[in-house]
């Protein structure tokens, strides 16, 4: 390929501009939106037919190999969470210590905490009858309870592996998942607390909100234990995290790397996936079948979304656009801001945290030496500035804007001025804590 650094830059906007057009005005799925992008960039780069087959299906089939067990399996712990009624043990034991009085942070924390296996949209779908149910109890205005929770969700759906944004970004950028894990939780816990602040503040300034009628269909089956609803979350992260903070020299045992080797996000997945099948007692084999079932299409839907990012990525990787672009002094030494600002672009215009950040990483991996970051802790600072970056701004072009409305019985004016704002000041915080973990580990 022989095209001049301009003309790459124009069709690696344009591609962007495909995207966001086709996902955010035209709803289509995400997935052909970044294939239709691929093929409009790659003949833009004058690639041949068959190198840009070639050179997509490598950036998928790269993508899967790396996430598709993880993306599966994290589904299918939070799908067994949800149906085992561990995710309503854990915030029935949360609301306990902090008291009725708090009962907002404590939806908060309880989102944060069940949103680590579980995705922030059906996260929000099973708790939002315990959020309506202790907005009625405490008196606390759905408004405040609900941006409440869907903060905690969010926060962690940005920010931290097994999500699919964040985790595809960690497998491009290659950082250790275990560093991405506890990093992303350290950060993560500020954007929840100021989107829990900012709901308890300007919540009091709106007229008081009932929450909608409830549901009759509550879940009255037996509910695990406290241990048993919290160790299916707890042990993954523990092993992952252990793995990466404990040092595996080659003078070690074989029986020690062995062990550590239950760190490895798939392991450690897989055990979460056990022990929160054993926190049931008991299973019928139809309704077994159809929650996995469930879990692995909703993995599948997922899937395809990051593996078109990941081809994405790859026909910018072929066009060696970041050898042109790291002649540009506007780039250099940016750092962190770059990629917090591509996210953020991303997100605002088209709507998905994960196909902005799956995106911003395709565009910035290749930049890593030009903006300062190729080095030491850099690309574990380059993906929390793009994880915080995909918070800005959820508005009405994201679907999980509109889940809290529905479930919440929020109107648009009111979506708008508490959780979206919400979401900007979270965005910002977290890319605050990011630089300043940047002075600390950078």
């Amino acid at each position: 390929m022989n095209v001049s650094l301009t003309q790459a830059i124009f069709f690696l906007a344009l591609g962007i501009v495909v995207i966001i057009v086709l996902t955010a005005r035209y709803r289509l799925h995400a997935f052909f939106a970044l294939m239709i992008a691929c093929l409009v960039t790659g003949f833009g780069l004058q690639m041949h037919l068959p190198v840009l087959l070639e050179v997509t299906r490598q950036g998928f089939g790269n993508v899967m190999k790396s996430l598709g067990f993880i993306i599966v399996l994290g589904t299918t712990l939070g799908a067994l969470l949800e149906h085992s009624g561990s995710t309503r043990v854990m915030a029935g034991y949360i609301l306990k210590k902090v008291g009725e009085r708090n009962a907002s942070l404590a939806i908060s924390l309880t989102g944060f905490l069940v949103g680590l296996p579980v995705f922030c949209d059906s996260g929000f779908i099973v708790l939002s009858g315990l959020n309506n149910s202790l907005a009625r109890r405490t008196g606390i205005s759905v408004v405040i309870m609900s941006v409440s929770l869907a903060s905690g969700l969010y926060a962690v759906h940005c920010l931290v592996p097994p999500h699919p944004g964040a985790a595809a970004a960690a497998t491009a950028l290659q950082v250790d998942f275990g560093k991405m894990l506890f990093f992303g939780i350290l950060v993560a816990l500020p954007a929840m607390l100021v989107g829990h602040v900012w709901a308890s503040w300007i919540g009091k300034k709106i007229p008081h909100r009932k929450p909608p009628a409830e549901n009759a269909a509550e879940i009255h089956a037996r509910q695990p234990s406290v241990a048993a609803a919290f160790l299916p979350v707890v042990v993954p992260i523990l092993l992952i995290a252990a793995r990466s903070f404990w040092s595996t020299g080659s003078t070690q045992r074989l029986w020690s790397r062995d062990i550590l080797a239950l760190g490895d996000p798939v392991y450690a997945l897989s055990i979460g996936v056990i022990l929160a099948f054993l926190s049931k007692k008991s299973w019928k084999t139809s309704e077994l079948a159809v929650l996995l079932h469930d879990a692995v299409e909703k993995a599948g839907n997922i899937l395809i979304i990051t593996g078109a990012g990941g081809a994405f990525g790859a026909v910018l990787a072929a066009s060696n656009l970041g050898a042109g672009l790291s002649h540009t002094s506007l780039l250099h030494g940016a750092g962190i801001l770059f990629p917090f600002g591509v996210a953020a672009v991303l997100k605002t215009a088209q709507g998905s945290s994960t196909v902005a950040i799956i995106t911003a990483a395709a565009i910035v991996q290749p930049l890593l030496v030009t903006i300062g970051l190729a080095t030491g802790n850099g690309p574990l600072l380059c993906v929390l500035a793009m994880g915080a970056g995909s918070m800005m701004i959820s508005h009405v072009n994201d679907s999980y804007f509109w889940v809290i409305a529905r479930f919440s019985g929020l109107d648009v004016k009111t979506m708008l001025s508490v959780y979206s704002v919400a979401t900007a000041g979270m965005g910002l915080i977290a890319f605050a804590s990011v630089y300043l973990l940047s002075l600390i580990i950078g």
